[in-house]
């Protein structure tokens, strides 16, 4: 059994309500506008539907559902790894309060609205009264045939995502190389221009030293032969004084000892001078003014700077920018190969191509399975001769579901020509083969309670009574909850709830109350639109029931 219990507090309507629900099929039939979805739209909130402060009952400050449900082994596991406690049961709870805000928990611990749409997918499947809708949407359509095939679309998903990850890589890295390529032409261009002047790390510094002295050679020259002449040429010359004073100090010797190594160290300093002398005499043979190579240098510097000013850069910085400007060209080039990129494209298109073509196989077996199976279906419903047909078309292009498009196709009459649902005319129709689809798939997923709301709108008669019949069919091993108008639907119930609507000065206020014998008959009698105190509508309240059990 699926849902247990269900308890409403200040939601929409309702007051407070705590149901126990029961294995089989239950109905809830009540006048129109008394609030028979409510406890739908509550277990959509409580599984994760969207929370809106409308949801809130007038006067109320928050609204609070909870929600008991008999859980497999399954859902027990995907409980212990998210972090909750697992049991045979697992209560959903869900708050609104009046600013909006939403709260959750599962079996106590907070929870996220993410977590109770992953219980409620496979704790519940609802269709709506419009479920027809979803017929004409290729999406809805596609999982439908899938899941009646039993095709596990995960490893497709992966593939797609896989392939358009490795198509955007290549597709990118194609656009790129055209930037690439002009980018590559602007530092080739760029660094041959830096290439004719081959700056040198540490260069501009030398150059420098060596231009100002070349600028000034004459100078230099003057000042050494002045130097060499105050030195050593000359009546009055520093070596010759030098001399002199050493003679005379070295006469007085035996007079004076200590004159003796004021001679011997200015015998040595002699000598220093002479080695200066000499040194000079060495620069000005190999010293002589050089204009070729002043010129060369004048040129080289005026390229230098003319270079570093239009690259924007210190004129030490040029050999490193050449350096960095080499490295990127390297880079770019070796980017602009694409052939990895191109040989990943490939792998991913043939492994989504392979999967596809597995889905591709599993639909085209199940296709024609599935229209038997619902045009049997309608013919129970009552649209003998009428025909359904799952018709597989090739895509424009790939995408993530495969390579096919599904479409449904009926025909409600013998000979008809099958069009697609969704331009199929008549109200009751659609009604009729959205129930007919939910009857042959509800056995396809794992939840154990199916809710039907108002599926059986624009059908009356014989084949509302069939409808009730298939509904109770599926109540023998699935709990089955259908919301209904109809009361041959209502009379093959195993449960019977009715919802009414209480309005005062004050409030209007929505109720749930589980009928039985006699209040069974009446309800009936009310549904089938007769007079109560007439005999006749009671006893064909009484004859529907009786006919069920």
């Amino acid at each position: 059994m699926g849902l247990e219990r269900i308890i409403l507090r200040d939601f929409i309507i309702v007051q407070s309500i705590e149901l126990d629900w029961e294995q089989g099929f239950t109905v809830l039939t009540g006048e129109t506008g008394a609030g028979k979805s409510i406890l739908i739209e509550a277990l959509q909130l409580v599984t994760g539907g969207r929370a809106d402060v409308s949801v809130v009952r007038e006067g109320a400050q928050r609204c609070d559902v909870s929600a008991e449900f008999k859980l497999d082994s399954k859902l027990k596991n995907f409980l212990i790894e998210s972090g909750f406690d697992a049991n045979d049961q697992v209560l959903l709870r869900r708050t609104v309060d009046i600013q909006g805000k939403s709260r959750a928990w599962i079996n106590g611990s907070p929870a996220t609205a993410g977590q109770l749409r992953v219980l409620g997918e496979n704790l519940l499947d609802i269709h709506g009264q419009h479920a027809w809708q979803g017929l004409t949407r290729p999406e809805e359509v596609m999982k439908l045939l899938d899941a009646y095939a039993q095709l596990d679309t995960s490893a497709i998903n992966l593939a797609w995502q896989a392939w358009r990850q490795s198509k955007g890589s290549l597709l990118n890295a194609q656009v790129r190389q055209t930037q690439f390529k002009n980018e590559c032409e602007r530092l080739d261009w760029q660094l041959s221009e830096i290439g004719k002047l081959a700056p040198l790390a540490d260069e501009w510094e030398v150059i420098n030293v060596e231009h100002t002295r070349l600028s000034h050679t004459q100078a230099l020259i003057d000042a050494a032969q002045e130097a060499v002449m105050r030195l050593e040429d000359g009546e009055h010359s520093a070596i010759r004084n030098m001399h002199l004073a050493n003679s005379t100090l070295e006469n007085q010797a035996k007079l004076e000892p200590a004159f003796e190594s004021i001679n011997d160290l200015l015998q040595s300093s002699l000598a220093q001078v002479q080695d200066c002398v000499h040194t000079l005499n060495s620069y000005l043979r190999k010293t002589e003014p050089d204009p070729n190579r002043l010129s060369q240098l004048d040129q080289r510097i005026s390229n230098w700077l003319s270079l570093a000013r239009r690259y924007k850069t210190e004129p030490t910085e040029l050999p490193r920018l050449w350096k960095r400007w080499g490295e990127e060209l390297i880079e770019l080039q070796t980017t602009t190969d694409l052939n990895e990129l191109t040989l990943a494209e490939k792998k991913a298109r043939n492994e989504y191509i392979k999967e596809a073509q597995i889905l591709s196989k599993g639909r085209s077996g199940a296709a024609p399975k599935l229209a038997t199976a619902i045009t049997q279906a309608m013919q129970q419903l009552g649209m003998v001769g009428g025909r359904f047909e799952v018709e597989l078309r090739p895509a424009l292009q790939p995408m993530q579901s495969g390579m096919e498009e599904v479409h449904f196709l009926v025909s409600g009459h013998p000979g008809s020509t099958p069009r697609p649902v969704g331009k199929v005319a008549s109200g009751g129709e659609l009604s009729r083969i959205a129930l007919a689809i939910a009857v042959t798939t509800s056995q396809l997923g794992t939840a154990q309670t199916l809710i039907f709301d108002e599926v059986d709108a624009g059908i009356g008669g014989k084949v509302a009574q069939t409808v009730g019949q298939l509904m109770k069919k599926l109540g023998l091993d699935r709990q089955v909850l259908a919301i209904t108008h109809l009361p041959q639907v209502a009379a093959c119930a195993d449960h019977h709830w009715v919802v009414s609507k209480h309005t005062s000065t004050e409030s209007t206020i929505s109720k749930v109350i589980k009928i039985q014998s006699d209040q069974r008959i009446l309800e009936i009698a009310r549904m089938l639109g007769g007079d109560l105190d007439s005999k006749s509508t009671i006893e064909h309240a009484k004859d529907m029931l009786a006919n069920q059990l």
